[in-house]
This record gives C-alpha cells, sequence and structure tokens, in this order.
C-alpha cells in the first residue's frame, strides 16, 4: 500500500518543475481564449473602422475601375496607379492590422505568458511514432477536445442562425438601399453578426482556459517520491545532512574543550549550567565566552576547570543569564559587565592569594544580575 501512495501522482509541481517544464516550452495554453480574444479585437475593429474601410474600398474600386487614355498607352503610369490604389487600401487596414498583431502578441499573457524556448524547436522523432499517435487520438484529452468542438459548432450556428434570421428583413431591403448609403449599411450588420457570433466563443473561453490551467496543473503533479528525490537533490540527503551537523558540533565540542585550560574562570549554576569565561588584558573587547554546556557537558567542563586549575565560581543567575544570551567566542553583554568585573576581581585576588598568600579573598555573592536576562526570572513572570 505504501508503494502504491509512492506512485501516485498527489503532491502539487515544484516550482523546479514548473521551471523545467517552462524551459521545455510546456505551459499552460488556451487556445479558445486566443481565439476569442483575437476575434473579438477584430469584430471590434471592424464595428468601430467598418464605415471607413467600406469607404476607402469604394474609393479603391471606383479609382481602379476608372482609367484614363494616357494611363492605359503608358505601363509606368498604369503599374504607378495600381501600386497607389493598393497603398490606399494597405493604409485604410493599417489601424485594423495594428489593433490585432497587438491582440495576437498579448494574448498569451492571458494565460501562460510569453515563452521562447529553443527546446520547443528541436526535432522530436518520438512524435512520429505511429502508435504514440494512435494514443494521443483516443486520450481523454482528445474526447475533451472532441466535444469541445461539438459544443462550439452549435453554440456558434444557434448564435448565427439567430442573429441573421433577425437581420432578414434588413438584408433583403438592401437593394433597394441608395449606393453610397448602402454599403455602410452592410459594414454595419457584418459588425453586428460576428461580434454576436464571436462573443457565443466567450462563453467556451471562460470554461476552457480555467480547465487548461487545471489540466496543467494535474498532468505536472509529483509523486511522494519525486519531491523526496528532489529536495535531496536541491538541498542534499536529510540524514547525510544530519550526520554533517552532529560532527560538527562534536568537533565544536572538541575545541571549546581546549579553550578551557585558558579561561579565566568558569561560572557554574552549579550543576546545570557552565560558562567559562576569558579576559585578555590591555585588549579593546570585553571577556569572552569561550565555553559553555548544559548537564553532562557542563560536569566535563567543571571536571576540566578542576584539572587545570581554572578557578570556579557559584554563581546561578549569572550563569544561567551567559548560557542564554551568549553563543561561543561572544563578548559578554553589557549589562553584565558590573557582574563580570566583580568576578574577575575576585579572580586576580585569587591568584595573588595562591602566589603571595595573605588573606584568602571572598567569592563575590549577591552579583547583580537583570532580571530580564534571567531565564528562570522570565518564566516566573510568565507564569
Amino acid at each position: 500500500m505504501a508503494e502504491d501512495s509512492d506512485l501516485e501522482r498527489t503532491e502539487p509541481a515544484s516550482p523546479k518543475r514548473l521551471e523545467e517544464a517552462r524551459e521545455e516550452g510546456d505551459v499552460p495554453r488556451s487556445r479558445e481564449l486566443s481565439t476569442c480574444t483575437i476575434l473579438l479585437a477584430a469584430g471590434g475593429a471592424l464595428w468601430g473602422m467598418g464605415d471607413g474601410l467600406v469607404r476607402h474600398l469604394n474609393h479603391a474600386l471606383i479609382s481602379g475601375l476608372s482609367l484614363e487614355r494616357a494611363i492605359i498607352y503608358d505601363h509606368e503610369l498604369l503599374f504607378a496607379k495600381i501600386a497607389a490604389s493598393l497603398m490606399d487600401v494597405l493604409l485604410a487596414f493599417a489601424p485594423a492590422a495594428g489593433l490585432l498583431v497587438i491582440v495576437a502578441l498579448g494574448s498569451p499573457l492571458l494565460i501562460g505568458g510569453w515563452l521562447f524556448s529553443a527546446k520547443a524547436l528541436t526535432p522530436n522523432f518520438s512524435r512520429m511514432n505511429p502508435i504514440s499517435g494512435l494514443g494521443n487520438m483516443i486520450s481523454a484529452r482528445a474526447g475533451v477536445e472532441l466535444v469541445k468542438a461539438i459544443i462550439k459548432t452549435i453554440l456558434v450556428g444557434s448564435v448565427a442562425w439567430i442573429v441573421i434570421m433577425g437581420q432578414k428583413n434588413a438584408i433583403f431591403a438592401l437593394p433597394l438601399e441608395a449606393l453610397k448609403s448602402g454599403p455602410a449599411h452592410v459594414g454595419h450588420m457584418m459588425g453586428v453578426c460576428f461580434l454576436a457570433i464571436v462573443g457565443s466563443l466567450a462563453l467556451i473561453a471562460a470554461i476552457d482556459a480555467p480547465y487548461q490551467m487545471w489540466e496543467y496543473a494535474q498532468k505536472l503533479k509529483m509523486t511522494h517520491q519525486e519531491v523526496v528525490q528532489e529536495s535531496k537533490e536541491a538541498n542534499g540527503n536529510p540524514q547525510i545532512k544530519a550526520k554533517i551537523r552532529a560532527q560538527q558540533r562534536e568537533m565544536a565540542r572538541r575545541r571549546m574543550m581546549t579553550e578551557i585550560p585558558t579561561a579565566d574562570v568558569v561560572i557554574t549554576n552549579p550543576t546545570h549550567f557552565a560558562v567559562a569565561l576569558k579576559y585578555t588584558e590591555g585588549g579593546s573587547g570585553a571577556p569572552k565566552v569561550v565555553a559553555k554546556g548544559a548537564d553532562a557537558v557542563a560536569a566535563r567542563i567543571r571536571e576540566l576547570a578542576k584539572e587545570h586549575k581554572v578557578p570556579l565560581l557559584e554563581a546561578p543567575p549569572l550563569a544561567r543569564a551567559l548560557y542564554t544570551h551568549t553563543d561561543l567566542g561572544d563578548e559578554i553583554p553589557e549589562t553584565l559587565y558590573a557582574a563580570v568585573a566583580e568576578v574577575l576581581a575576585y579572580v586576580y585576588q585569587l591568584r595573588s592569594y595562591t602566589k603571595v598568600g595573605g588573606n584568602r579573598p571572598e567569592e563575590p555573592n549577591d552579583l547583580h544580575v537583570p532580571p530580564e536576562l534571567d531565564p528562570n526570572n522570565q518564566a516566573g513572570a510568565q507564569a
């Protein structure tokens, strides 16, 4: 059962998977949406520019059929007249053509975005496999496309029939209209019919676009094993990384232990925490934490301190504050300067007593530690 669940594509596509698909030229596309937007733009252009286009075409037709005697016998003048007429027609259609080009280039932004992929241009001979082609013909996608084609045919045919029948009387009356007003009326009716028919495709496009995005997401779904494998490739094997981190912690602990003999003092909790401090006289910085630990590590720090005759000082609030708010190699917080200064003064007096003798210094007690730095006080305040 576990193996079957690993083979099921239940996980959404990762950003890497989506990027790889995009590099291969595979993005969601809705042909219905692109076709609808282009045809609507063409219908809008015909509606807004129809009268002007008809007038330009009418003028071009009259001009083309009106030939002067000099033009008939002069080929150069004839070609110049034909070129001028063609240029007039092209200029008349230029605004509409420009609009269609802009819409055609902008329609991919509605779904999928612009894309240029060199991989998509690479020949793929597997597409020439007749067995694969036959499989595509009887696939679920082919069935969906067939259903869409049938619905489009029925919908567009019905709308076209309704619109044309609604314009029936006006169409039959066109031969009775004046020559000047007739072409403009024809252009107006063509625009109305075109927009109504193309507008019916908007319903199909509104359904097809979300479906294409859903189908694309389903196609790129990944199995749980693929997600795990991709994570391993991107971030490394978690088990190996855990072992590396454990080794790094062990190496850091060993380096930390080698610093204890050089410490000036070890401040204890007395059993749960131990923090070793070192101060370089004449330096510009504050005392630094060269070792710290809790429980078993704290016990080992105390043992090494005793072996190397590093003074141990029991100061629970200060030990807890240093352990909680500092890392290895950090200087002590400014708010603990006064307390640590008392500790170091005691350490220096103890060194002098050991070498010279005299009165043994008393261990400092009641060291001032701000309540907000002591985790015990914070826990009590929260409770």
